[in-house]
């Protein structure tokens, strides 16, 4: 069965929120769609990794996330392919969400498990 979801736009704006909480530094890179825009996270460790990850849905109809871009090589080679990655996906979808979080301390979690397909 599937899960009520917030429209993207609330959900970003309640992840930057949390952030804000903890000290870490959040921001929309992109703007999507306020109700149903996909939505990408950007979550830079910095010395710790660089990542993206995609919002999807599991075969069982819950939230998830999906690493699409990056990984624990925290070089600056890294984070350009991530910001590349997101910049492909914002020239074919305009409504993308993009969220960059810079945290140093890797306090920030996702607010689903991370999964593979």
């Amino acid at each position: 069965m599937m899960q009520p979801r917030l429209k993207a736009g609330i959900w970003v704006r309640g992840q930057i929120a949390i952030c804000q909480a903890q000290s870490i530094t959040a921001m929309v890179v992109h703007k999507g769609n306020e109700d149903a825009g996909a939505v990408l996270v950007k979550l830079n460790h910095f010395a710790n990794g660089c990542f993206v990850y995609s919002r999807v849905t599991t075969m069982d109809g819950d939230l998830g996330w999906m690493q699409v871009a990056g990984g624990g090589d925290g070089g600056r080679e890294t984070e350009m392919q991530c910001d590349e990655y997101c910049r492909k996906q914002v020239s074919f979808d305009r409504d993308v969400w993009v969220l960059e979080i810079e945290d140093h301390k890797s306090a920030y979690e996702l607010d689903a498990p991370i999964v593979e397909f």
